[in-house]
């Protein structure tokens, strides 16, 4: 007797290839610092740059009717072949371990990125191509950009969704200024980025260090008194420290002028 033929097969393996329709411009010049969800800092402003083809001018026809965005992107600077089936989530502190994909992050099996953005304006005559200014992004500057969408809220807000393991509040932290800070935030920044101050406040508002500095020293804890940390901002390096349980702004100062300077500082014998 014939054996019974099977019907199922082992499915092949699809590949796609996407060019990018454009790219993200954003404040964020390193991974350091970056909110971990959009909106969060509404002061974080980007600049989505479309390729320059004429077809795009008539792709955007009536967006600016819309206030709010989906950007599509790509995770450029993660490996998607190192992906771990599960991974521990900064919002736990790193102290437990959920699935992938039941979380956000940037590690996953295809480094694909979903944030929705607030729409500020398009500028259909922009040299170049097309660019639409946005705003409340948590996107690394450079990051290229597979689609947008627009964002209804009829149809994407659902205001009785759970929120799993990331229920809890976010924990915000007081911030404060040196006079040092404030003087080179006006002199060196205030006609380019008039905004600077609220947008530190509130990345540092969020505690940006990574999770396992969190679990170690929490910020009111004696081990985190006076440590010191920076990250680059536009073109600058923005130094605090956590004194108090609070966050202070030492410095803001040119980002190469910094670079620079440390470098002086290891080669003095």
């Amino acid at each position: 007797m014939d054996k019974p033929q099977s019907h199922s097969k082992k499915p092949s393996r699809n590949l796609f290839e996407f060019e990018p329709i454009g790219y993200l411009q954003s404040c964020f010049k390193e991974k350091f610092g970056i909110p971990r969800q959009p909106g969060l800092v509404s002061g974080a402003e980007g600049v989505l740059k479309l390729r320059d083809h004429p077809d795009f001018k008539t792709a955007v026809r009536e967006l600016e009717g819309f206030s709010h965005l989906w950007i599509v992107f790509i995770f450029h600077q993660h490996d998607a072949k190192n992906w771990k089936p599960s991974i521990r989530p900064p919002r736990l502190g790193g102290a437990r371990k959920v699935g992938v994909l039941a979380s956000r992050s940037p590690h996953r099996p295809n480094p694909i990125g979903l944030s929705a953005v607030k729409l500020d304006r398009v500028d259909l005559e922009a040299k170049g191509g097309v660019e639409l200014f946005v705003s409340g992004v948590d996107i690394l500057d450079g990051t290229p950009v597979l689609d947008i969408k627009p964002y209804l809220p009829y149809a994407d807000s659902i205001p009785d969704a759970l929120a799993g393991w990331a229920g809890e509040p976010i924990a915000r932290y007081d911030v404060e200024f040196s006079e040092k800070s404030l003087r080179s935030i006006h002199e060196r920044a205030a006609e380019l980025y008039p905004n600077l101050a609220e947008l530190i406040t509130q990345m540092l508002e969020l505690d940006p260090r990574p999770a396992f500095q969190k679990r170690r020293m929490p910020p009111e804890s004696p081990e985190a008194e006076g440590t010191k940390y920076g990250f680059k901002l536009f073109d600058y390096d923005v130094k605090w420290q956590i004194s108090e349980g609070r966050f202070h702004v030492l410095d803001v100062v040119d980002f190469e002028e910094s670079q620079a300077a440390r470098k002086n500082q290891k080669e003095i014998p």
